[in-house]
């Protein structure tokens, strides 16, 4: 039986470094395996975010050999072999400790998305959608908020000061659920562009790249949004459009030349009109 050397980070946001630990290799394992048995063995205070083991729930995901993944999905017999598998936590949060990060940066942004508001029902009292509306929207409810696409989304990886504005994929998929209902009434363009920051995402498509669920954040969502937003924002038709309409609502409001300044019967108007 071979052996493996896993170089794991140790410390907290204060410090730390990484530290080796050389465990029997066993056929089959995934990366979480090999952490349990550290955790079992010579580290038992090492820290480790994970929940179900047994399919992907996001919690396990950590930086192994500097590429985000799900260590519960990552095989051993995968990584290169007779080199040390190094795992670090995810660099955009906040690191408590070890392998554990402060990931509520992205709960505190998907409570400003507003909930779905549903339209009024049919006469009978009922909803009817049709098979492919629904379907639109599946994809982005296969999300498992492991939160990697966040984490490689360079606008808030390497700018700490965009996260105040820019929510990221992860709440743009959550969006982009939302406007893809059949049901759904409410218009969050103007929030996407002024909250979320929307605009500020260049579609390098390296969200879309470390997905493990495959869902194309950044055709799918991210670019349709930013079409929506530019529609009702930017579209210079969209914008004569709304002045037209404006301004045929206020002719349609406004009252005849001839009784123009006038109360009933030709009186004079109140003060202040």
């Amino acid at each position: 039986m071979g052996e493996v050397t896993m170089r794991v980070w140790r410390g907290d946001d204060g410090g730390g470094s990484f530290s080796d630990y050389v465990m029997p290799a066993v056929e089959g394992e995934v990366v979480l395996d090999v952490i349990h048995r550290i955790q079992a063995g010579p580290a038992p205070d090492l820290a480790c975010r994970w929940n179900c083991k047994a399919g992907k729930c996001g919690s396990c995901s950590a930086e192994v050999n500097g590429l985000p993944r799900l260590m519960c999905m990552t095989r051993m017999d995968s990584l290169p072999a007779d080199e040390p598998v190094v795992v670090a936590p995810l660099r955009t949060f906040p690191l408590i400790r070890d392998l554990v990060t402060d990931v509520s940066f992205n709960y505190e942004m998907a409570r400003r998305v507003p909930a779905l508001q549903p339209r009024a029902p049919e006469p009978d009292g009922t909803y009817r959608m049709m098979q492919i509306d629904i379907e639109r929207g599946q994809e982005f409810r296969k999300c498992i908020e492991c939160f990697m696409c966040q984490n490689v989304c360079h606008v808030i990886r390497d700018h700490e000061e965009n996260k105040a504005r820019f929510a990221g994929p992860r709440l743009f998929i959550r969006v982009m659920e939302l406007e893809s209902h059949p049901l759904d009434t409410d218009d969050r363009r103007e929030m996407l562009r002024r909250e979320m920051g929307v605009g500020m995402c260049n579609i390098t498509k390296c969200c879309t790249e470390v997905c493990p669920e495959h869902i194309r954040i950044t055709d799918n969502a991210i670019i349709p949004l930013k079409e929506r937003v530019i529609d009702s924002s930017y579209d210079p038709f969209a914008w004569l459009g709304r002045r037209i309409r404006r301004r045929d609502g206020a002719r349609a409001g406004a009252p005849s030349p001839s009784t123009a300044g006038r109360g009933p019967a030709g009186a004079a108007p109140a003060d202040g009109l």
